[in-house]
């Protein structure tokens, strides 16, 4: 079992450090992570510039770029193999509803949906990292099951796991995204040097997030596991659209 870690808060982040120890003993694990916290940097690849493959003393290694350049550069570059998971995370804060969409944990885990592989991104639902132990041996009982039962076909799952100790979990839950508001307007501030400079506003709060989405799921204190797909054709509208053409 070959497994590759990566994740956005950057190598040295203890959420990395916890995946690579529930982890251990399933296989070989490789890590290649951001040089630092590339938070937000959602699929982007760097282009306008080369990266560097660094290793730390952790045996862990790091990249100048983004999330999606770990994960193309270590399975397109680096590695004589192909992995057969990838794991991103484990995540400080969580990643649902429209927060997929900009987030670099999921961004690594896609890298490696697109690139033929399983993957699961695993994210924490608070910044304060009190249970990084609940979300790794959830991490790891989902690898596990994998490999003993595989999907059938690609997969790419987006797991988020309530910050409260293992046994305050009440279950796992398969489940939609849900929406968040729009988000709150950016925060203006002026610097030291008297130039204005702006803050990105915090996220939205939950709007839709009913029965069935992952923000009900996280409020019932259990695990949520939304499985993600790539095609954003908007295929209701295709009709009207042709229509609005002719």
């Amino acid at each position: 079992m070959r497994i590759l870690l990566s994740n956005d808060d950057g190598y040295f982040a203890p959420g990395l450090a916890a995946l690579a120890e529930a982890l251990s003993g399933l296989g070989e694990i490789v890590v290649v992570a951001p040089e630092q916290n590339r938070s937000g940097a959602s699929n982007s690849l760097t282009l306008d510039r080369p990266l560097m493959l660094r290793q730390a003393a952790s045996g862990f290694h790091f990249v100048n770029g983004t999330p999606t350049d770990c994960v193309h550069l270590a399975v397109t570059g680096m590695l004589d193999y192909l992995p057969d998971i990838i794991v991103s995370g484990i995540n400080s804060g969580a990643n649902m509803g429209d927060d997929t969409i900009y987030s670099g944990t999921v961004a690594a885990a896609t890298e490696g949906y697109l690139l033929g592989i399983p993957s699961i991104a695993v994210s924490m639902t608070s910044f304060e990292g009190l249970n990084y132990a609940t979300a790794g041996r959830v991490a790891r009982e989902l690898v596990e099951r994998y490999v003993n039962n595989p999907i059938s076909g690609p997969v790419l799952l987006n797991v988020n796991v309530p910050d409260i100790p293992y046994d305050q979990l009440t279950g796992m839950e398969v489940t939609r995204l849900g929406r968040r508001h729009k988000a709150e307007p950016v925060v203006r501030m002026t610097s030291p040097r008297k130039e204005t400079v702006y803050w990105i506003g915090a996220a939205g709060a939950a709007a839709d997030a009913g029965p069935g989405t992952d923000f009900h799921a996280i409020e019932q204190n259990r695990v949520s596991i939304t499985p993600l797909q790539i095609d954003l054709t908007h295929t209701s509208q295709l009709p009207s659209i042709r229509q609005w053409l002719q």
